[in-house]
């Protein structure tokens, strides 16, 4: 028994490892930046359409049924990015059971999707339809590219902040900092210091996104979508860096477990 509590601790500790390394923590910010301006521009291009805040396309829904409007996109938004997340993790661990890494495989296609959104909105033209065909598939496969952004960051960056999903990180950063201002615990203190350092880059990251994805949108419309697929390529370059350290971690935590 505790053999493997002093075995899972060394997981956790080869985890927190990962994702504190300086490779993994660019990696995260490039992704909350990718997130935040995918997010603003198709919500303004594509009549308030969340493609990484999910759940506000509820909000979003709801608002439309009760007042007489109807949109398909934020409807479908919802089962798409739950079946996409289901389908990445069916991909994801269909390359783990082969001893393949996930981290560069699930990039890859959230670099794919991403550049499949911007040819697709630059297809349906300067005259954006929320409920035209094209603009809705196009939505959908933005939809899919953050659904694959955000089960990345559950499956091979384990233990990262979200970086599409800021609620939760602005309230663990916050109450870190609470907790850092009046704890009394100095492990605790210490804890919420490491939280607070790990989560503020995600948040900054992210609301740095949404600016330059108003900016560049209310410039040149849709065609800011390019902006995205540059940081996912970025994304997946950064990966090349990261990928090295995951692996060692892997290998320890394999012998570990031996």
């Amino acid at each position: 028994m505790a053999a493997a509590v002093s075995v899972e601790a060394r997981r956790a500790t080869a985890s927190a490892a990962f994702v504190d390394s300086y490779e993994v923590r660019a990696l995260l910010v490039v992704l909350s930046v990718t997130a935040g301006c995918t997010d603003v521009i198709s919500f303004l291009g594509l009549g308030g359409l969340f493609t990484a805040h999910i759940t506000g396309n509820l909000v979003i829904l709801a608002a439309h049924f009760f007042s007489g409007e109807s949109q398909i996109a934020p409807m479908l938004s919802v089962p798409v990015f739950i079946v996409i997340l289901i389908l990445t993790r069916g991909l994801a661990s269909s390359l783990e059971s082969r001893g393949w890494a996930s981290l560069h495989p699930l990039l890859l296609l959230q670099l794919v999707l991403l550049g499949g959104f911007l040819v697709l909105c630059i297809a349906a033209g300067p005259r954006i339809d929320p409920n035209g065909t094209i603009e809705i598939v196009a939505g959908m496969v933005g939809v899919s590219a953050m659904a694959v952004q955000n089960a990345l960051v559950q499956i091979s960056l384990k233990g990262a902040p979200s970086t599409a999903a800021m609620t939760g990180n602005v309230t663990l950063f916050a109450m870190s900092v609470a907790e850092i201002l009046v704890g009394h615990d100095p492990a605790e203190i210490a804890e919420a210091r490491k939280r607070a350092v790990r989560t503020l880059p995600a948040i900054l990251g992210f609301a740095l996104g949404c600016g330059l994805g108003a900016a560049y949108e209310t410039a040149i419309g849709l065609r800011s979508l390019a902006l995205p697929v540059e940081l996912a390529l970025l994304a997946f370059a950064i990966g090349f860096a990261a990928e090295p350290y995951r692996r060692r971690n892997t290998f320890h935590r394999v012998a570990e477990s031996k």
